[in-house]
């Protein structure tokens, strides 16, 4: 896949995505809001396919571009860089950490409508928004795999989704599309496809040090397209943030 992919916000998720697409054999940039020079460390870890830029610069290097920043920051995303392009936004809402917003807590819009909203010129699709970060860089396998699990996406532009379902492809995923943006709901946090399927359980009576380190050694639990689908079919619509789990 000889793409670059830009990645805006470069912590759990989006350092774990640019492992995964170095990997696959493309080029990254990344970007945070602290600029190219804290990102050293992750750049050379990478090689080659690496180079850190600024947002507006990762926005316009992308043939897609990852939105992996806290939903409080939606609006410092570069709307003029990202104009036409397909924005992949992991975002969720987590009222605890983003503060309120009325138009969330009301249902009246989901995060991604709201990111889109702002990216009135881009295409945006949710993905990559229901799993831990340790488990997204472990757990993918080549297509065909027997362990290959599936990730949820949806958007409003069927090309967009597409396009994103061939990066999921490459990255070692299958997916599974529910819908439009007004859906995405039904992978965001407290729903049944959230986090958990793709943990195996846990054991009771781990010390903090126990549990930090069964976190990260422990493998993921494979979950294929066609749970996927079930889980988020059978998800009914909660309040807006659900559970607060940690993965941006």
């Amino acid at each position: 896949m000889n793409q670059t992919l830009g990645l805006i916000g470069s912590g759990m998720i989006g350092s774990a995505l640019a492992r995964l697409a170095v990997a696959a054999g493309l080029d990254v940039v990344l970007s945070n809001s602290s600029g190219p020079e804290a990102l050293a460390g992750l750049v050379g870890e990478l090689g080659e396919h690496a180079r850190a830029a600024t947002p507006a610069e990762a926005a316009r290097a992308g043939d897609l571009v990852v939105a992996t920043v806290p939903l409080r920051a939606y609006e410092q995303l570069p709307a003029a860089a990202l104009a036409g392009k397909t924005v992949i936004d992991t975002m969720n809402y987590y009222p605890e950490r983003d503060d309120r917003f009325a138009e969330l807590d009301a249902g009246t819009l989901t995060s991604s409508a709201l990111v889109q909203r702002h990216l009135a010129d881009s295409h945006v699709v949710k993905a990559f928004n229901n799993i831990d970060f340790r488990r997204l860089l472990t757990s993918a396998r080549p297509s065909g795999a027997p362990d290959r699990s599936a990730l949820p996406l949806a958007g409003d532009d069927a090309e967009a989704k597409a396009r994103v379902a061939r990066l999921l492809d490459a990255l070692g995923y299958d997916a599974v599309d529910t819908g439009t943006l007004a859906d995405s709901w039904r992978s965001e946090p407290g729903t049944p496809v959230y986090v958990q399927p793709y943990m195996a359980a846990r054991p009771e009576g781990l010390s903090q040090e126990e549990t930090q380190r069964w976190f990260f050694d422990t493998p993921g639990v494979p979950v294929p397209a066609d749970r996927v689908q079930e889980l988020t079919a059978t998800a009914v619509r909660g309040p807006a943030g659900g559970a607060r789990a940690a993965l941006a």
